[in-house]
């Protein structure tokens, strides 16, 4: 079975609070490369690499309205300031709970 493609409209903040709104086809693979400052321009200069809002968006023209909507959002209403993607990209480490691990009789 196919899967759906999605679109995502995305607002990035930096700890500065200078704000980037865009739309991609490719959420975590756009993600990471703010983070890791892989793209030249506004975002990089600004340090602009936290996720702070999202949305998704099944057809593309829909996903850039929102995204001309945004833009036009007083300040006040944009800004949400925990980093969702925090940790994204990062190694991952695999830990056991011993509360769920049982023990052969």
């Amino acid at each position: 079975m196919k899967r759906e493609k999605r679109y995502y409209v995305y607002i990035l903040a930096s700890k500065s609070r200078v704000l980037y709104i865009g739309v991609t086809g490719f959420l975590l693979q756009r993600v990471l490369q703010h983070k890791s400052g892989d793209t030249d321009g506004f975002t990089r200069r600004f340090r602009v690499n936290r996720l702070v809002y999202l949305e998704s968006f099944r057809y593309v023209n829909n996903a850039i309205s929102r995204e001309t909507e945004l833009k036009k959002w007083r300040r006040e209403k944009k800004v949400r300031w925990e980093d969702l993607a925090a940790g994204w990209g990062e190694p991952t480490r695999l830990e056991a709970d011993s509360s769920s691990l049982r023990s052969s009789e």
